[in-house]
C-alpha cells in the first residue's frame, strides 16, 4: 500500500484530536481530505478498496463515527437521506451545504456569509444552524451553458 497524498495531514489531525492513530482512521480521513465533495459511506469504501485499504464495513462505520464525534469530520444529510462525510479542519464552524441537482454532489461552503440576520425570541439559545442550498455547481452550470 502506497502512502496517500493526505496521509501526513490525517496523522497530524488525529494526533491533535488526542485519539489513537489507527490505519482505518488514517485511511478514511485521508480520503475525506482529498475529496472535493462530501462522500457517502459506499464511496469511501470504494475509494479505500482502490487504494488497498482492507478494513471492513463495521470498521469503516466506527472510524467515521469517531471522526465525527471528535470534530475531525462532519456528516451531512443528503436529499436522498444518505449520510455524506467531509473532513473538518480545526474548530467546527457553522457553514452552508450546496447540493448540485445535476451531479448530485454536496459541497461545503465554508466562507459563505449570510445576507440575512435574525434574532430569536427571548430564552432561546442558538447552538447550530443548518443551511442547505440547491442548484447547479460551477462545473455543471458551465457544462449546461455550453449546450
Amino acid at each position: 500500500m502506497t502512502a496517500l497524498p493526505y496521509e501526513q495531514t490525517a496523522r497530524t489531525l488525529l494526533q491533535q484530536s488526542n485519539g489513537r492513530v489507527t490505519p482505518a482512521r488514517i485511511g478514511v480521513l485521508s480520503i475525506l481530505l482529498e475529496a472535493k465533495t462530501a462522500l457517502t459511506h459506499q464511496e469511501i469504501e470504494q475509494l479505500a478498496q482502490q487504494q488497498g485499504d482492507t478494513f471492513d464495513r463495521v470498521t469503516l462505520y466506527r472510524a467515521l463515527d469517531w471522526l465525527v464525534e471528535h470534530h475531525v469530520a462532519h456528516k451531512i444529510a443528503g436529499v436522498d437521506r444518505t449520510w455524506r462525510y467531509n473532513a473538518q479542519m480545526g474548530v467546527p464552524q457553522q457553514h452552508a451545504h450546496f447540493y448540485c441537482k445535476h451531479c448530485e454532489h454536496i459541497f461545503c461552503l465554508e466562507n459563505l456569509q449570510p445576507a440575512w440576520l435574525f434574532s430569536l425570541p427571548p430564552g432561546y439559545q442558538l447552538e447550530e444552524v443548518e443551511l442547505n442550498l440547491q442548484g447547479q455547481c460551477p462545473d455543471c452550470a458551465a457544462g449546461s451553458s455550453e449546450v
